[in-house]
């Protein structure tokens, strides 16, 4: 079986550059998860008959969202954090809009494991998220993933907006602090990590230069200047099922490039 997990920073975009298409053909995935769809499912032109597709997409039009594809029909699809943990974590307006109707996460029972798409909130340029994103969403995200494991082993995965270690960045001491890259947002992956979830990435291969965001500016893909700041995390009860955890530049079509996983 293979995951995919894919920000495609707009759907219909990725489609019109026919990128979409060429993903499919190229990792044959049996579950795609997405982010950043900035559509609702009827917007979609995407036409995928041999998959269930479920849509969490955000109230503000063109903006978020996380979607699941399955060619197995899930049990159950779950749209959001539940509401109690949001409340416990105050996961609630801070000015931009809550969290929980941006479509950043959907859940869907897979019978062996749960599967979930994430899309973390941006901690912004001039870090006035990132209060929200460290005191509220890592715990209550962290929270929900522990919540399902209890049932069975999760598997989730996204874009987390956060580079976890200096081999995670092309540019590490000069991002120090910045957004993406703060002492707040990495200590939400040292929670993950502590919680026993495993980053499927790391089991295969160490070391720098492997990046799955680019900025647009001064050619940064073409230079591989970039960030690891998408990741397919794992219940430790999978570890021994996990054939390969791979990134897919050289896959075009948003400024984020596939990841996956293969399991037995």
């Amino acid at each position: 079986m293979k995951i995919v997990s894919w920000n495609v920073n707009g759907i219909r975009s990725a489609h019109k550059k026919g990128d979409f298409d060429r993903m499919l053909k190229a990792l044959t995935p049996d579950i795609l998860c997405l982010q950043e769809t900035k559509a609702e499912q009827h917007q979609s032109p995407v036409e995928l008959p041999s998959y269930e597709e479920y849509w969490n997409s955000a109230k503000k039009k063109g903006y978020s969202g996380t979607a699941i594809f399955s060619k197995q029909l899930p049990f159950n699809v779950i749209f959001g954090i539940p509401e109690d943990l949001t409340e416990k974590y105050g996961l609630a307006d801070d000015g931009y809009g809550n969290p929980n109707d941006e479509g950043r996460v959907i859940a869907a029972d897979m019978g062996e494991f749960y599967v979930a798409s994430v899309y973390t909130p941006n901690a912004k340029d001039d870090l006035s998220r990132l209060k929200l994103r460290h005191q509220c969403w890592d715990p209550a995200f962290l929270a929900y993933m522990q919540r399902l494991e209890e049932d069975k082993p999760v598997i989730f995965c996204g874009d987390l907006n956060v580079a976890h270690t200096p081999d995670d960045l092309a540019n590490p001491k000069a991002n120090e602090g910045g957004h993406g890259y703060t002492r707040e947002e990495r200590e939400g992956i040292d929670r993950i990590e502590a919680a026993g979830f495993i980053d499927t990435f790391r089991l295969f291969t160490k070391g720098p230069g492997h990046y799955t965001w680019w900025s647009h500016w001064a050619k940064a893909r073409e230079r591989n200047i970039g960030w690891r700041i998408d990741y397919i995390f794992v219940s430790s009860a999978l570890i021994g099922r996990i054939v390969t955890a791979e990134i897919h530049s050289s896959i075009f079509g948003s400024d984020h490039c596939p990841v996956s996983i293969t399991l037995e």
